[in-house]
């Protein structure tokens, strides 16, 4: 998350209280309200919780047993935590230290998969995590059925860091964020799309196995996306944020049928990229406050909006955050994109020769009083596939920032596990 407009405060608290009163009518604000069947236990982003704040999580079904079928998800400081399809943990992963005392400590901060990624002489689905705190990937083999644990680390130890040259640059913190991997059909090659922090750079690397079994990667290609932008009426607009920070990348998605990346610029809007960033990207969508000048204050450490001339988007309210594909055998389905400032899903159609038209929105609501919604949400994730007997038409995981634990004032964070038939019904 970035810096945000002070003057949207107001409809933040509007937007938490729709958010966490169970009450609500399906279509209150002519939004539909889908109410969550499951969440996972708190996580606390204190030394008592060690650290541990949720983040992005990914799904992997699996194929034999769907439902034993897996969400595995970053909880930053907190490493990795692995879940049943009843949002219970399963395991749990510390994030690496950093190589000295005085070095930052891992930090997880996206994941995705690769399924079927030739390892070991056998083929093998892995997940792969962005190391914000260390600049560099590491890779999990998943394995349902093995002891200790369904996930076991096959990062090559030789692997570099993706944006620093060294610790120093490492300690600044400027390091891998966001994640999206995409598998090339015409080669079979495997990729991850690794956006820098408080940068605009987006870094493709191709994923290599090694011999001994491990996963290595190297850096193919960069692309810069805008820091700046040219208004219609002449002017020039750069999103308001510290100094010395420009507007990043995190949320990221590849529709695997066209190789086509999607990319969530968090002040700024969605782009539309090819997946081994060549061309020209297409900025598809933007948000509402795309062109609202802002001044930085360092003592409250946010933005005073100016004037807002009607430059920006109508669906999205920064930041933009989790993407996530809807796809379908047919070509037809969604890109599902996280409207963190009103705390909104966007859905938009899945096919370019559409233009990625906007098609709808949705809010993930209470279900309960102890079982409550999303808001501020970073991550999300969608299959479309049966999952048992618990999903038989798909699920959606959501982040939830305000996680509501009975635990006096400690702040949290969570997951949502979402039935997926009930979304789709709500955008058709």
């Amino acid at each position: 998350m970035t810096t945000r407009l002070v003057s949207r405060a107001s409809a933040i608290a509007l937007c938490t209280a729709l958010a966490t009163s169970f009450a609500l009518p399906a279509q209150a604000s002519g939004i539909s309200g889908i109410r969550p069947k499951a969440e996972t236990a708190p996580l606390f982003d204190d030394k008592a919780g060690g650290k541990a704040n949720a983040d992005d999580p990914a799904i992997w079904r699996n194929a034999a047993d769907p439902d034993n079928s897996l969400v595995i998800a970053t909880a930053k400081q907190g490493g990795l935590r692995v879940y049943d399809l009843d949002a219970r943990q399963v395991q749990s992963i510390p994030a690496p230290a950093g190589p000295g005392a005085d070095d930052k400590p891992g930090r997880f901060n996206n994941v995705d998969l690769v399924q079927g990624l030739r390892l070991g002489g056998a083929r093998a689905d892995v997940a792969v995590v962005s190391d914000r705190g260390n600049d560099r990937l590491r890779i999990y083999r998943i394995d349902r059925n093995k002891p200790g644990g369904p996930l076991t680390d096959v990062t090559d130890p030789g692997v570099r860091p993706v944006f620093s040259a060294d610790q120093a640059e490492i300690n600044e913190q400027q390091t891998a964020y966001g994640l999206a991997t995409w598998t090339d059909r015409a080669t079979g090659r495997s990729y991850a799309l690794v956006s820098q922090r408080n940068r605009t750079r987006i870094a493709l690397l191709e994923l290599t196995a090694t011999p001994a079994g491990t996963v290595d990667y190297r850096q193919v290609r960069t692309l810069d996306l805008p820091s700046s932008f040219r208004m219609p009426n002449g002017t020039s607009w750069t999103p308001c944020a510290e100094p010395g920070e420009l507007p990043q990348v995190e949320g990221m998605v590849v529709d695997p049928a066209d190789g086509t990346l999607y990319a969530g610029q968090e002040d700024v809007g969605i782009w539309r990229i090819e997946a081994g960033l060549t061309g020209k990207p297409t900025l598809i969508d933007k948000v509402r406050e795309y062109g609202v000048p802002g001044t930085y204050d360092e003592q409250t450490e946010e933005c005073t909006p100016g004037v807002d001339r009607g430059f920006g988007g109508k669906h999205l309210a920064a930041d933009v955050e989790g993407l996530t594909l809807v796809t379908e055998p047919d070509g037809d389905g969604y890109l599902l994109a996280s409207s963190q400032g009103d705390n909104t899903f966007v859905a938009y159609d899945r096919e370019r020769d559409e233009d990625n038209e906007y098609e709808g929105a949705f809010r993930v609501v209470a279900a309960s009083g102890t079982l409550d919604g999303s808001e501020v949400c970073d991550g999300a994730a969608a299959l479309n596939t049966p999952l048992g007997k618990r999903y038989p038409k798909g699920l959606l995981v959501v982040q939830d920032g305000r996680e509501t634990p009975g635990d006096g004032d400690r702040e949290a964070t969570g997951f949502k596990f979402v039935d997926l038939g009930e979304v789709m019904e709500a955008i058709d």
